[in-house]
């Protein structure tokens, strides 16, 4: 399944003033904007075609929060060294109230289902290009969320949840998340582009520093059989157990409170699923003896 928010703002409808700013840095005008499919947040993203022949692809926002998104992935896809699978950024303009961001443009279609196990080995070997990390952003990893919810509110996601509410919220405390990879922070099937050559990863804004496993085991968790991807990948096969139960727990935590607290029908559905898919791991693990 594909999740995509309904709020994307049409290239035309940015302010002349920012237009004119970007096409000036390009060096052609735009004569073609194509919105595209994906993403949640309110903002442009949108494929320019320039009058000489060139494809970009540009994400723009003026409301305060995503501008913030924005602000937070210019600085690290700026910091990224040679062979991370990520669009290039060609680059970024502050324009009070919009920030801008204008990548090369990759022509490759959102990953589904079928590409998980290329996404996942791009991931892979993306955390030694990212190791040690090249930039620390401040940003906190988004983990961690059922010591703060009710076990009725949390019945609302997963009843299972709910019965095993206080082992859970025992869980996502007991873990500390110190590493030195440069991690995505968001790393699902819809922050993926995949062609027929190569992957590319997408959407840096909740980039943090910390295990080189936190990336690849929420994509595991979406799988047919997550305990053999974990069983078989060198950044989790000599894991101890509880700190794979410890990071579900913690991962589901956010998600299940992302999908009770977020506004965006869409943004909730695709956490409430997600968190349901680690929840199912965690759930099945040999070891979870205590849920």
């Amino acid at each position: 399944m594909q999740w995509t928010g309904s709020r994307r703002i049409a290239w035309d409808a940015v302010p002349a003033a920012v237009r004119g700013a970007v096409q000036a840095r390009l060096g052609a005008p735009v004569v073609v904007a194509e919105s595209l499919a994906g993403g949640f947040s309110e903002g442009v993203a949108a494929r320019l075609r320039l009058a000489d022949g060139r494809d970009v692809f540009v994400k723009a926002a003026a409301d305060p929060a995503v501008r913030d998104f924005h602000r937070r992935e210019g600085v690290v896809a700026a910091a990224f060294p040679v062979g991370v699978p990520s669009p290039p950024l060609l680059f970024a303009l502050d324009l009070d109230p919009w920030v801008v961001l204008v990548f090369a443009f990759v022509e490759a279609p959102l990953a589904g289902p079928a590409d998980r196990s290329r996404v996942l080995a791009a991931a892979t070997a993306m955390a030694a290009a990212l190791t040690p990390a090249p930039i620390r952003p401040a940003t906190a990893p988004r983990l961690g969320g059922f010591a703060g919810l009710a076990p009725h509110d949390v019945a609302r996601v997963s009843p299972w949840a709910a019965a095993h509410h206080a082992e859970l919220a025992d869980r996502e405390r007991a873990q500390r998340w110190d590493g030195d990879t440069l991690l995505h922070g968001d790393l699902y099937l819809f922050n993926a582009l995949v062609s027929a050559q190569r992957v590319w990863i997408v959407d840096w804004a909740h980039a943090w520093v910390g295990p080189a496993c936190c990336d690849v085991l929420p994509l595991m968790a979406g799988g047919n059989d997550p305990e053999a991807l974990c069983a078989a990948n060198p950044l989790t096969r000599d894991l101890p157990p509880s700190v794979v139960d410890g990071f579900l727990a913690a991962h589901a935590g956010f998600l299940v409170r992302l999908a009770l607290q977020a506004s965006d029908p869409s943004l909730s559905a695709a956490a409430a699923s997600l968190g349901r898919a680690s929840l199912a791991w965690l759930a099945r693990r040999p070891y979870s003896a205590t849920c």
